[in-house]
C-alpha cells in the first residue's frame, strides 16, 4: 500500500473512530504514515509545524523482527532479537593436554600453637573490637590446648563463555560494516585477547559483516516526538491562575504567566517535540550481531570434618597451608592421595565442573589445591570460671563466642 493510500485510509479511520492507535497503523501496514489526531484550535495554530508526529509511546516499542533479513549461521539470533544465543565451543577446545604437569607436593610449614600465640591473637582481637574489654584476655589462665588441622581441597575452573545477542545504536556513520563485506564468522573464530588466568572479565565486541542500518522503529524515523505535555504545542495553561489570566481573590494580572494564561510547557522548554531517546534524534538505527565474551573463574570447596562446636563457614575465608597444588589446562582426580576424604572430593569436583562447563564454555586452566588449615580450641579460667576461644587459620583469627568483658550487642565476634 502506498503513503498517499495509506493517508486516506488513516482519514477515514479517524472519522469513524476518533482516534488511530499505534499498533492498529502496524497492522494496516501504515508504519511510514504522517496521519495523526487533530489538536484543539488553539494549539493547532501554535505549533502546524509538528503535526506529523506520533507522541512517544508509554513503553519501549521493540524492533520488529521483520525488519531484518538473515545471516548464515546468525540466522536463528534474528528470531529473538535482543535475546542472548550461547554458543558451544569447538570440540577441539575440549580435549586434555597432552603434556600434564607434575603435581607439586609442599611441605607443612605449621607451627605448634602456644600459649603466647594464642593470648597474643585473643588480645589482637579484642583490641579490634570497641566494646570488648582487654582486661580478661591480659588476666585469663589457659587450662588447655587442642589444636587439629583441618583439609579444604578446592578446584578453580576458568572458562571462556561466548554469548552473541541483536542490539543497535543510532547510526552516526556513513560506513557501515554489512553482510556486502563478507560472512560473518563464527563465533569462536574472533580473536579475543584473554586476560591473565583465574582473572574474571567481560568484554563486548561488535562482530564483524553484521551490521544493518534500519529506520528508527520507535520514532518511525523522524528523530523526535510530540511532547506529551503540551501536545506539541510548546505552552500550557497557567497552573497558577488555571488559565483565567488573573488571580480570582484580587483580579489581578497573574504574575505567573504575565496575563496570557498560559506558560511555556517546562518538559519540552517550549520546542513542542523532543528528541527520540532511541535513535538519539539520527532517525536510523545500526543493527549489528554482539558478542559478549565472559571469564569466570568457577570454585569448588570440600572442608574435612573437626570435631569442634565451630562454624565451618568461617574456614572459607581463612588462610591455609598449601600442601598440594596441581594447575592444567583439565587437571586430574586425585588417585591414591594421602587423604581419602580429599581422593573423593577431587573426583567429585571434576566430575561435576566438566559436565557443567565443557559443552558450554572453554575451559581454559584449573587448579587444585589441598590446604592445611589449623583450628586451636583454647580453654581458659577467667574470675573462677571457665571460658574457650577459637584460633584459626594461618593468619590466627580468633573466633569468641562467650568472651566475660562485652559491654554491648552492637559489636559482630567474628
Amino acid at each position: 500500500m502506498g503513503v498517499a493510500g495509506g493517508a486516506s485510509l488513516c482519514s477515514k479511520h479517524r472519522i469513524l473512530s476518533g482516534q488511530i492507535h499505534l499498533s492498529k497503523l502496524w497492522q494496516l501496514g501504515l508504519r511510514h504514515s504522517s496521519c495523526t489526531m487533530r489538536l484543539d484550535p488553539e494549539q493547532n495554530r501554535e505549533q502546524d509545524a509538528i503535526l506529523d508526529l506520533e507522541s512517544e509511546p508509554e513503553s519501549f516499542v521493540a524492533s520488529p523482527a521483520d525488519l531484518f533479513q538473515p545471516l548464515d549461521h546468525y540466522e536463528r539470533n534474528f528470531q529473538d532479537h535482543g535475546k542472548k544465543k550461547i554458543v558451544p565451543p569447538p570440540e577441539v577446545m575440549r580435549k586434555l593436554s597432552e603434556q600434564r604437569k607434575s603435581p607439586a607436593f609442599l611441605e607443612c610449614r605449621i607451627p605448634k600453637m602456644s600459649e603466647d600465640v594464642a593470648r597474643n591473637a585473643l588480645l589482637s582481637f579484642v583490641n579490634s573490637k570497641c566494646c570488648y574489654g582487654n582486661r580478661a584476655a591480659g588476666e585469663l589462665v589457659i587450662q588447655e590446648l587442642k589444636q587439629q588441622m583441618l583439609h579444604r581441597y578446592r578446584l578453580e575452573t576458568f572458562i571462556e563463555t561466548r554469548v552473541s545477542e541483536w542490539t543497535f545504536e543510532p547510526c552516526t556513520n556513513a560506513l557501515v560494516d554489512g553482510p556486502q563485506n563478507g560472512e560473518p564468522p563464527q563465533l569462536w573464530n574472533i580473536k579475543v585477547q584473554a586476560p591473565q588466568m583465574f582473572q574474571e572479565d567481560t568484554k563486548k565486541f561488535r562482530v564483524p559483516h553484521s551490521s544493518l542500518v534500519k529506520e528508527c522503529h520507535k520514532c518511525h524515523g523522524r528523530g523526535r516526538y510530540k511532547c506529551s505535555g503540551c501536545h506539541g504545542a510548546g505552552r500550557m495553561r497557567c497552573v497558577t491562575c488555571c488559565g483565567a489570566k488573573h488571580r480570582s481573590k484580587y483580579q489581578k494580572r497573574c504574575q505567573m504567566c504575565s496575563g496570557t494564561g498560559r506558560k511555556r510547557c517546562s518538559t519540552c522548554s517550549g520546542r513542542g517535540h523532543k528528541t527520540c531517546t532511541t535513535c538519539q534524534g539520527e532517525k536510523k538505527l545500526l543493527h549489528f550481531i554482539q558478542l559478549i565474551t565472559t571469564w569466570k573463574n568457577n570454585t569448588y570447596e570440600f572442608i574435612s570434618d573437626d570435631q569442634f562446636n565451630f562454624p565451618r563457614e568461617l574456614l572459607s575465608t581463612a588462610m591455609g597451608d598449601n600442601i598440594f597444588k596441581e594447575e592444567n589446562t583439565l587437571v586430574y582426580p586425585l588417585v591414591g592421595f594421602p587423604y581419602p576424604d580429599m581422593a573423593l572430593a577431587s573426583q567429585r569436583a571434576t566430575a561435576e565442573h566438566m559436565a557443567a562447563f565443557a559443552s558450554t564454555s572453554n575451559v581454559l586452566q584449573q587448579r587444585q589445591t589441598v590446604e592445611l588449615i589449623p583450628v586451636t580450641e583454647v580453654h581458659y579460667q577467667y574470675a573462677g570460671k571457665m571460658y574457650l576461644y577459637y584460633v584459626y587459620g594461618m593468619e590466627n583469627k580468633v573466633y569468641a563466642l562467650d568472651y566475660p568483658e562485652r559491654y554491648c550487642c552492637g559489636c559482630t565476634i567474628l
